[in-house]
């Protein structure tokens, strides 16, 4: 499939300066990736497939209309063998032979597709991408390397050619710096927020994470960083290995990872090389109880790849917790699911070979093909123009200038931007950050001689147990409380979610800090003996050490000299500098504090408290005459005459009792502010009279003086005979009895 260059002045080929003119072209490219570089191909390969090409001069670009174009050149870039190419190549294929069958779809224009394969060299795919931009192809399907797309990308913005990736996953290639890359899978940025909350859901908050140090890997790790920290989590380390490392170089690593705390891993790898992580694991004893490894999208794309999969494959993945591209199961999936296996593609590769990127693939040609038919409708050109920019390097043996740009490419690529289609892959249709609409993973388990499916995550709902299809048809709930997933067998063949943490063989002691105080070392000062520290606080602390199920090695660094109180604003600032791992003492808790640092719950509270000696004292029975002073006393005697002259005043007039002796009279007038005084307030007295017929009933009520005259007034001249009595006090004791009360 590779086409010759045409050498300057002479129509033979040579494959010596063939192979020079490649090192030529990247060797322009890589320096001239911060430099904007225009670049076209020769109008002579475009005219042999049948595109219409415009003809320019050097001064100036101009193109002229032509008529609908018989044939359309569509490049495809990715590596033929590799599991992404064994499942893109036949469903591209398949496509392309859909499109020209189909009359609605571009009629009159047959889709001409140009593969090249990239060898998994980031070099050679540079090279081959340059070819297949020759033979003026109106878009590039792929490449499957993020890598080789960020380079490419530069290429296809000078050459206004749109790049449909179905496999390039490095989240930034969605920046504006790569304005023709438009991606038609998903982007890692929402699956490392997929594993961001599945390591929230099981309460971890440290993860390990070993990826492959390319573009995609760093860029996706990078992501996961960011998603971790919003949910209180981090990566505590980052094992990186080159691309294509050899086995014991990955053992080296693993090695390494094992000996350190957090036992949650995180494996973002390249599919054709990533079994052998697990293999190496498994080889070190890590798969197994208390381990949890988690992968991305590249296990399921192998393991489907792989149907049916051997025992061994299987024996090394039990208890891997993975994710997958959630393809909605509708009638276009199953339609080109039963067709796969007719499909032409490799024959000795059987029914095998299929995962999500040949959906995704196949969707990425249609794309192309519909928005193709839109431009052409909308009156758009297949018509390229030299560039200007170039002239000058008509010197130069590589004949730059006849390098050409397509016209019609920025029409072309808005007109990408807003097709929308169902496809076998699901909804086709671009954000306004060119991301595809709808994000959505399956979350498996691996275990037995397969997966199992125990959730979704969506960026809609998070993780959940229902479709996405179905929770997009009810109001958006992402909260963290409304996530679910069914139960996991992780490594071990358990059921109970490990700790997700060890203590490291090598690791270093927790560095506690104590403040060295001068007084109230009660709470805690320094000692002689181990550990070095007591008090209040201290003992606290090492009661709660004591029930831990697991031993916590720690150091006590006392803070301050011991002549003065250290200042706590700094002892807490240590702390959250990473100076110190924690602080033990009499530390308040104050909100300019709880903003650097987290505080356990208080184990002694402040607030108002009365502090008092500790001693016994002989108590006496007339300690309740303690509060009343001399002053309570005389006040108390004041307002005692004054009640009982008052008392006097108002019944010696009308009252007997109150006649006679002074003797008599003052013991009188004692006894009622006594009375008044002191057990009246505790009787409530509720006045009535019942009167009942048959003169049966005789009740006794107490009454005030003034209301048994009253009564007595009130029943003179009847029947009723009214006998009263005084009681010693100002009430009196009535008896009535009427044959005709009123």
């Amino acid at each position: 499939m590779d086409v010759s260059l045409n050498i300057a002045g002479g129509g033979c080929t040579s494959t010596v300066f063939l192979m020079k003119k490649r090192a030529a072209l990247l060797l322009l490219l890589i320096t001239g990736i911060c430099v904007p570089m225009e670049v076209a191909f020769g109008q002579a390969a475009a005219n042999e497939n049948g595109t219409s090409v415009s003809s320019s001069s050097s001064s100036s670009s101009s193109s002229s209309s032509s008529p609908r174009p018989s044939v359309a050149n569509i490049g495809s870039l990715f590596t033929f063998d590799s599991v992404i190419g064994r499942a893109a190549g036949p469903a591209i294929a398949a496509a392309i032979g859909d499109v020209n069958s189909d009359p609605t779809v571009l009629p009159g224009t047959r889709l001409n597709l140009i593969s090249h394969s990239t060898n998994c060299s980031g070099f050679l795919g540079t090279v081959e991408a340059l070819q297949l931009m020759e033979n003026g192809v109106v878009a590039v399907i792929g490449p499957q390397s993020s890598g080789i797309a960020h380079i490419i990308s530069h290429v296809v913005n000078e050459l206004h050619v749109p790049l449909l990736s179905f496999a390039a996953t490095d989240p930034t290639l969605s920046a504006l710096q790569y304005p023709y890359f438009l991606r038609t899978t998903q982007n890692d940025y929402f699956q490392m927020y997929a594993i961001a909350d599945l390591v929230t859901y099981y309460g971890w908050r440290e993860v390990i994470a070993i990826f492959v140090d390319d573009d995609c890997g760093r860029n996706g790790i990078s992501v996961l960083g960011d998603a971790l920290a919003k949910k209180r989590a981090k990566i505590s380390y980052k094992a990186a290995f080159t691309p294509g490392a050899p086995t014991s170089h990955i053992s080296d690593l693993l090695l390494e990872v094992n000996q350190m705390e957090s036992r949650v891993y995180v494996v973002h790898v390249n599919p054709d090389s990533g079994l052998s992580v697990f293999s190496v694991a498994k080889s070190l004893n890590m798969m197994t109880k208390g381990y949890v490894w988690i992968a991305t999208d590249w296990l399921p794309s192998v393991l489907d790849s792989l149907q049916p999969v051997d025992t061994d494959t299987m024996n090394l993945l039990q208890g891997v917790v993975s994710l997958r591209h959630h393809n909605p199961d509708t009638d276009l999936k199953r339609s080109f699911m039963s067709r796969w296996s007719n499909l032409n593609h490799n024959k000795s590769t059987g029914a095998s070979g299929f995962n999500s990127y040949a959906l995704y693939a196949y969707d990425t040609v249609w794309l192309a093909a519909r928005a193709l038919d839109v431009f052409l409708n909308e009156g758009g050109n297949i018509s390229y123009s030299s560039d200007p920019k170039l002239s000058e390097t008509n010197r130069s043996a590589m004949n730059l200038a006849s390098l050409r740009v397509f016209d019609g490419g920025q029409q072309f690529l808005q007109t990408l931007l807003r097709i929308k289609f169902s496809g076998p892959s699901g909804q086709i249709q671009f954000d306004l950050d060119k991301n595809l609409v709808n994000p959505a993973y399956d979350v498996l388990n691996i275990g037995g001689t397969g997966s199992r499916r125990i959730g979704y995550w969506s960026n809609y709902s998070g993780l959940s147990t229902t479709s996405p299809e179905v929770l997009y048809t009810k109001p958006q709930n992402n909260s963290s409380n409304n996530h679910h997933l069914y139960s996991v067998i992780w490594p071990g063949e358990t059921s109970l979610v490990p700790r997700g943490w060890v203590f490291p063989e090598n690791g270093k002691p927790l560095r506690i800090a104590v403040p060295n105080r001068k007084a109230y070392q009660q709470f805690v000062s320094k000692d002689k003996n181990p550990p070095g520290v007591r008090g209040y606080c201290i003992d606290v602390f090492e009661a709660a050490i004591n029930l831990l199920p697991y031993p916590v090695p720690r150091t006590y660094i006392l803070q301050g000299n011991g002549q003065r109180n250290p200042n706590y604003n700094e002892l807490v600032q240590a702390v959250a500098q990473d100076q110190y791992d924690a602080a033990v003492g009499d530390v308040t808790i104050v909100t300019n504090r709880t903003k650097i640092v987290d505080f356990t719950q208080p184990f002694m509270e402040s607030g108002l408290v009365v502090v008092a000696p500790v001693k016994e004292q002989k108590s006496s029975p007339w300690a309740f005459l303690k509060p009343f002073t001399i002053q309570m006393w005389l006040v108390t005697g004041a307002f005692f005459l004054f009640v009982g002259a008052v008392v006097w005043i108002l019944e010696h007039r009308m009252n007997d009792e109150f006649r006679g002796r002074p003797s008599k009279q003052i013991m009188t007038i004692f006894w009622l502010v006594c009375f008044e005084i002191i057990c009246r307030p505790l009787i409530l007295l509720n006045l009535h009279f019942l009167l009942v017929d048959n003169f049966s009933s005789i009740r006794q009520y107490f009454l005030p003086l003034h209301r048994c005259r009253e009564i007595s007034r009130r029943y003179r001249g009847t029947n009723a005979e009214v006998k009263s009595s005084c009681n010693g006090n100002h009430s009196l004791s009535m008896h009535i009895s009427s044959k005709n009360a009123v």
